[in-house]
């Protein structure tokens, strides 16, 4: 691993900028859209949140991987990430309960980073520029081929991702004789949303992001819960008419992040692509309902069109976003459905917004 450390390594951005650095993880080329998340804690977790899947992190806390990596700290099954940006990276872990380091799990899982470059100075270059695709290199740091393979990458602005990261078959979490019964919508399932469901006297049983309604309701559920995920939620019409059909049902409804997108879409809300998004821990949200305000966990590069709200009477905004005013939640007046577009699981995270998913505990037992 040690000669890892001492191999260059280059970051080149779609506008041409450049950071040379060294190399960390798997030695290669990858490629997708940088975005940067500035929470303290939690870097494993991040990695690993399939909403991530396809693009590049760049991690705003200078120092990464001191506490190594431990095998339940995931939020999927591996990495979901197309590349890491770290400013100092550690090889050695203070953390005696880790399982191994963090440079042994990146290269375990083929994800391919970059460290020893000026992490503020790329992070303000996108705060002013917007998210763009970006193009990471160990292995051929000639810019006219990194050119030319970053040209080869989509935008993620019209992308469909989630069913890519969604489970191919269905299956359970939970304890079968829980009392209620929850359909979820893989569109890019985190655990502890799932924990967070099943912690709540419910039997979750997980359907591919392009199952049917037909299908869900086979399994005859007391509620549905639509999923975080990655991609642009404009163009999943599969997952649009699906909700649109759940919504017929009028059955309790909870969405998170692209979940909450999606039933913004099938409401008539559109959703637009932001600057370059939201990602972090500390992102402060107020309750317009309460007037109460939380401090949430964040990661999205779309939000849901506030003044598209005047299209349904029927959808009201919830929550809102205190640092620009963007819509962080709704629901409907008609429906027993509600959504948020931050993350209340919050692994990691603050746990200020738990008590959502003791609202659709509520509506399911109101029901």
């Amino acid at each position: 691993m040690k000669e890892i450390f001492s191999k260059d390594a280059i970051l080149l951005l779609e506008d041409g900028t450049q950071f040379k650095g060294k190399a960390i993880g798997k030695i290669g080329t990858t490629a997708g859209e940088i975005c940067f998340n500035t929470g303290m804690t939690g870097y494993q977790e991040i990695y690993t949140d399939p909403s991530y899947f396809g693009q590049i992190i760049v991690n705003t806390t200078s120092h990464i991987g001191n506490y190594g990596a431990k095998n339940f700290e995931t939020e999927s099954e591996k990495p979901q990430i197309a590349g890491i940006v770290v400013n100092d990276f550690s090889e050695t872990f203070s953390r005696i309960t880790a399982d191994e380091s963090l440079q042994e799990y990146l290269f375990r899982n083929h994800v391919v980073g970059l460290t020893e470059i000026d992490t503020r100075a790329l992070v303000r270059h996108i705060r002013d520029k917007g998210a763009m695709n970006a193009i990471i290199s160990s292995e051929n740091l000639e810019i006219s081929f990194l050119q030319k393979e970053l040209k080869k990458v989509p935008s993620m602005n019209g992308l469909e991702l989630a069913s890519q990261v969604s489970t191919k078959k269905p299956y359970y979490y939970g304890h079968e004789k829980s009392r209620y019964k929850v359909a979820v919508l893989d569109l890019g399932i985190k655990q502890s949303i799932l924990k967070n469901i099943t912690k709540r006297d419910c039997y979750c049983k997980i359907f591919p992001a392009k199952a049917g309604i037909e299908e869900m309701l086979k399994w005859h559920p007391h509620g549905f819960f639509i999923s975080n995920g990655p991609g642009d939620p404009a163009v999943m019409d599969y997952a649009i008419q699906t909700v649109k059909a759940i919504l017929e049902e009028d059955k309790p409804l909870f969405g998170i992040c692209l979940g909450h997108q999606i039933i913004a879409l099938a409401n008539g809300i559109s959703t637009y692509k932001m600057h370059h998004g939201h990602r972090g821990l500390n992102h402060p949200v107020k309750n317009l309902e309460t007037g109460k305000s939380e401090v949430t966990s964040q990661n999205h590069g779309f939000v849901v069109n506030k003044d598209d709200l005047k299209k349904n009477p029927n959808v009201v905004m919830t929550h809102i976003h205190l640092n620009d005013g963007t819509l962080a939640g709704l629901k409907l007046k008609n429906k027993k459905a509600f959504s948020v577009q931050y993350h209340p699981e919050a692994s990691p995270g603050p746990h200020d917004s738990r008590y959502l998913f003791d609202n659709f505990f509520t509506l399911m037992n109101n029901n």
